[in-house]
């Protein structure tokens, strides 16, 4: 679970981040999932996009996604989100230190 100031780091990041996942007619498929994996995996932090097209909203398709591959949403605005999961044997992202 992401603290705010993490998210906001996170979300800083991802602004220079082109698109990498799109979500269009064929909704959410295992390839999308494993596109995502992929994806989270090689860069920590991604950003997709749900087309017009697409039976679900943005935060529909970004919880679903983030739920069967356990990464974290960590932002979704109009048509767009920003997934993030920690790579647990090459990290490449340095979170702020969460306060407990």
């Amino acid at each position: 679970m992401l603290t705010s100031k993490q998210r906001a780091y996170l979300r800083g990041l991802a602004n220079t981040y082109e698109t990498i996942l799109i979500v269009g007619k064929g909704g959410l498929t295992d390839t999308i999932y494993k596109q995502a994996s992929d994806a989270l995996k090689a860069r920590e932090l991604i950003k997709g996009k749900v087309l017009e097209t697409c039976e679900y909203s943005a935060r529909e398709a970004a919880d679903i996604i983030a739920e069967n591959v356990g990464c974290d949403v960590v932002q979704v605005i109009g048509y767009k989100f920003v997934l993030y999961k920690k790579n647990p044997d090459e990290p490449k992202i340095k979170l702020p230190k969460a306060k407990v």
